[in-house]
């Protein structure tokens, strides 16, 4: 098959795989009443591999167990790349938009927003936790929150929180407990407030809450007790560890990748991996904490409950720390869904995080606006769908883009013209490159035009070379670097050569 007909089978495969129309109906006649609650749990820089009930026997996680237990995983779930250094932000606003962030800007200005559709259409919303998407973005998107963070990372133990309140951010103040306790306390007085009001009849309004926790980003500094229960484990390094990422990829000199001298020691990794397993368990048991609370309130039976996180993260995979690769560490991402007419079960089909907006506009009986590039997720835990994509896309800024299809996945990195192709079925640790193996020639050649097709399909217009490319090979040993200030004194004094600063 020659590279123009490759291009143009690929681009009717990513078209086939494009939403529902957009003004589709809602939902049948038939639609369940009373509509469900929504709570939407969502972590921050958690990993798709730090759940016990998905396979990781090194993490305590028995709150996200139950949930895999009794909902839906999806285990091949996938933020959709970003374009900013700072992943999390676009990651926010396409949960909240349904479009990808080549469709959706990062402060969501002009585009119907998840909480306000569902508003409109009777439901009470909510939000405590991180809001990293700008105070203007906020209160255009929410009338009530407690305990809500502008930012993108703080001190977990002394995060400056907000509500809003008339139209406005109200009671500046230092929160008095660890993050992820504090806004799952903000998140329970809410439910019990909404449970008291129907147990009244004051109000029947089903709710829409979304709690967006700063855990596991770091700092990592979960409480002691929960880092040393990691650090006594003596937690092996990953499969994919290595000192020093092999080449310049495009975004080796941020924050993220600062959290740590070049090249990676074994121990630091060791380290900064109970740290992190701390973080997850310690949120794990404030998920606890909530779903306690809606079974003692009685909202459990007719609540939704998802469960995810904004990315992966690196911790030491290739090298790395960040999220900021195109890497299956990096890019996949937890997704659990609970709750009435969902069974439990599992499926490998190719998810976005931004497929939760029409899943849960749908089952809200909320109408859907056009422009969506997300798909209701409903059809994959009540049959299947024969038509459900076939591979998924992954852009990160102009430095790297990607493409997976069941078996194998293709990285490009434009600017030092420089390929990746991995066998996910055999390596699935992304360790041997077989962009050279004239064996693999064939498939490399597929999944070039089927990473084209996709840029055409979605609007993408950079270019997969350039003339005159940056040099490969980076040598970062040595490089200097200062820990950023919202490091506290214990890690500073562990992982940088420099004395904490005194308060």
């Amino acid at each position: 098959m020659n590279v123009n007909r490759q291009l143009a089978v690929a681009a009717l495969v990513v078209l086939s795989c494009a939403p529902r129309a957009a003004h589709e109906p809602a939902a049948d006649a038939e639609l369940q009443e009373p509509r469900p609650n929504i709570l939407f749990l969502f972590a921050d820089d958690q990993r798709a591999d730090t759940i016990r009930a998905w396979g990781n026997e090194l993490i305590d996680t028995p709150n996200l167990d139950r949930l895999a237990g009794e909902g839906w995983s999806f285990r091949r779930n996938y933020v959709f790349g970003s374009n900013s250094g700072a992943v999390c932000v676009p990651s926010r606003a396409m949960v909240l938009t349904g479009r990808s962030w080549m469709r959706s800007p990062n402060r969501m200005q002009g585009i119907p927003t998840l909480p306000r559709l569902l508003e409109a259409e009777g439901y009470r919303t909510f939000i405590t936790g991180k809001w990293h998407n700008g105070e203007e973005a906020l209160l255009r998107a929410f009338d009530r929150g407690t305990a809500i963070y502008l930012g993108g990372m703080a001190d977990h133990t002394q995060t400056e929180v907000q509500d809003i309140e008339n139209g406005g951010m109200v009671r500046r103040r230092v929160g008095e407990t660890f993050s992820s306790e504090l806004f799952t306390d903000a998140v329970i007085e809410f439910l019990d407030e909404q449970a008291g009001a129907k147990a009244s009849g004051e109000s029947d309004q089903p709710f829409f809450a979304y709690v967006p926790f700063t855990a596991p980003h770091d700092p990592r500094q979960p409480p002691p007790e929960y880092r040393e229960r990691y650090y006594q484990r003596n937690l092996p390094l990953p499969a994919n560890y290595m000192p020093q990422h092999p080449f310049d990829n495009g975004a080796l000199i941020l924050r993220d990748e600062n959290l740590a001298a070049w090249p990676r020691t074994e121990d630091v990794i060791r380290d900064q991996l109970a740290e992190y397993y701390g973080l997850i368990s310690h949120l794990d048991e404030q998920v606890g904490r909530i779903l306690a609370a809606l079974d003692e309130n009685g909202q459990a039976e007719n609540t939704i409950v998802i469960y995810a996180a904004d990315h992966g993260l690196s911790v030491g995979s290739h090298g790395l720390l960040g999220k900021q690769n195109l890497y299956e560490h990096s890019m996949r991402c937890p997704l659990i869904i609970r709750g009435p007419g969902i069974p439990h079960g599992t499926t490998d089909a190719f998810t976005y995080l931004y497929d939760l907006f029409p899943t849960l506009l749908r089952a809200g009986a909320v109408e859907m606006p056009p422009g969506i590039d997300g798909r209701d997720l409903a059809p994959l835990w009540s049959g299947g769908d024969s038509t459900w994509r076939q591979s998924v896309f992954l852009p990160y800024r102009d430095v790297m883009r990607a493409v997976r299809d069941d078996r194998y996945k293709l990285i490009v990195y434009p600017k030092v013209n420089h390929r990746q192709l991995f066998d996910l079925a055999e390596d699935p640790d992304e360790l041997t490159n077989l962009i050279t193996d004239p064996d693999h020639a064939e498939t490399a050649a597929r999944l070039e035009a089927l990473l084209e097709g996709w840029q055409t399909a979605m609007g993408d217009t950079v270019p997969l070379s350039v003339s005159d490319p940056s040099p490969l090979h980076r040598d970062l040993t040595g490089t200097e670097r200062e820990p950023d200030r919202w490091q506290p004194d214990w890690i500073v004094e562990k992982y940088f050569d420099v004395p904490a600063a005194s308060d």
